[in-house]
């Protein structure tokens, strides 16, 4: 995750195949209820990182990385159409009924999505980080959103400029033998 960018504007051919990878992320049912809005005007850009609170993460000592960010990719997902994909013939339950959802797989597909759109800004020779909403209704107001698309957040975009370690990396990972299991949790 990069937290501070040069101030190099993204070509808008690497924003597109940037953007494409997440079309290209798995769908439950194809229901294909992702959206990305490209944000690279720079008041478009102060905007968000006003409501992201940027200036209480600046007054803690480090830079302004998502108004400084040249692009921002905003993510979003929309249940309704998740939902009414579910309700067609071939998706019914046993019942003729809507399933009943054992996990939302829209959040599931938010994340494939905001994966692929990571691992291609890498691929472009970008750097990239993510920040989660948090002002929902504010964020969708700004980007003019359909009322059904729920902004899940913000991945910055562009080439990374030396910055500020976080504390939170001094956790270190967690020992892979404490995450990783052969066959059962157990073993």
């Amino acid at each position: 995750m990069v937290r501070n960018y040069l101030p190099d504007p993204v070509p808008i051919e690497s924003l597109n195949r940037i953007v494409d990878a997440g079309l290209r992320a798995p769908s439950a049912g194809f229901s294909q209820g992702l959206g990305f809005v490209i944000v690279t005007d720079a008041g478009g850009r102060r905007a968000i990182a006003g409501l992201a609170d940027e200036s209480e993460y600046v007054a803690s000592g480090f830079d302004p990385w998502i108004s400084r960010a040249p692009a921002h990719i905003v993510i979003s997902v929309s249940e309704e159409m998740y939902r009414a994909r579910y309700r067609e013939p071939d998706k019914l339950g046993p019942d003729g009924e809507e399933i009943d959802w054992p996990i939302p797989y829209w959040w599931v597909d938010a994340g494939a999505g905001l994966m692929a759109i990571l691992l291609a800004a890498v691929d472009e020779g970008l750097g990239a980080g993510f920040l989660g909403v948090h002002a929902v209704p504010e964020l969708a107001l700004l980007l003019h959103l359909p009322p059904d698309q729920l902004p899940i957040g913000v991945v910055t975009v562009g080439r990374p400029a030396p910055d500020r370690r976080s504390s939170s990396l001094d956790r270190g990972r967690r020992p892979r033998e404490s995450v990783v299991h052969w066959e059962t949790w157990d073993g």
